[in-house]
């Protein structure tokens, strides 16, 4: 948190940020030392600032761990609600669903992880489904990256250099140089396919979305169970009719006088 800023840079909604940012699925509850500790914050401003947030109702505590409450949710919902890129885009996720019988969604790159902005849910029973509002890692989604592959390349070097690989299953690309490497190719053939990174038995299938100057802003994918999904299928049937919806969504938000981020 210590980037140069403009006179008008509140550091206290900076903080603020910091410490509910602290909070995720790994960590959904936290000591105050460790909150401390996730955002470089001494202990004093680290407390003040999770008593505040617990009084305005964003965080409880039961004398010694704080977890967030739902009402967080209220910036994701208001955010989501507010822009037309998920109302644009649903319509053409159920067509592809309905063409796959498979879940497609839609995620936009927010810091290091994916946020899940809008989805059609499969119709199958076992489908693989991400609620709308999730954010996962985007080095270990199909979706994330292509995000991360769409980035200029001194922001995406940035980013690689700062960002936490952990793993999430034992296929999880971790090492620095391979995920480059990765995501060089995703940028040169303009899709992905990982298997089993996110989540054991899932095959995740990725293309961007651009805006009308060819840049990456959003990605839409499918998500499939791997054993009913052979590469041979997946390359001739699920890509091209992921960049077939890709381009319909392209097409209607050229329509629309407002930008779609």
């Amino acid at each position: 948190m210590g980037e140069e800023r403009g006179e008008h840079f509140v550091r206290a909604v900076e903080r603020a940020m910091a410490v509910l940012r602290a909070f995720s699925a790994d960590r959904p509850e936290l000591t105050l030392t460790e909150v401390a500790h996730a955002t470089g914050l001494d202990r004093a401003g680290a407390r003040r600032l999770l008593l505040t947030l617990v009084d305005l109702g964003y965080l409880d505590h039961d004398g010694r761990l704080f977890t967030l409450t739902p009402q967080v949710l209220e910036f994701g919902y208001a955010y989501l609600s507010s822009r037309p890129l998920p109302q644009i885009a649903e319509p053409h996720l159920r067509r592809l669903t309905a063409e796959l019988r498979e879940t497609s969604s839609m995620a936009v790159l927010e810091q290091d992880d994916i946020c899940y902005i809008a989805q059609a849910p499969s119709p199958k029973l076992l489908s693989a489904t991400i609620p709308v509002g999730t954010r996962v890692p985007a080095y270990a989604a199909s979706m994330g990256k292509v995000l991360l592959a769409g980035l200029p390349p001194e922001r995406l070097e940035a980013r690689l250099g700062a960002m936490e690989l952990r793993p999430i299953t034992n296929s999880t690309v971790t090492r620095r140089e391979t995920l480059r490497t990765e995501l060089a190719a995703v940028r040169r053939q303009g899709y992905v396919i990982t298997d089993d990174e996110l989540e054991t038995g899932l095959r995740g299938v990725a293309v961007p979305v651009r805006d009308h100057e060819g840049r990456v802003f959003a990605a839409v994918n499918v998500s499939l169970h791997s054993s009913s999904a052979p590469e041979d299928v997946v390359h001739n049937e699920v890509v091209p009719r992921l960049r077939t919806t890709a381009s319909r969504i392209e097409a209607d938000l050229r329509l629309k006088p407002a930008t779609p981020m």
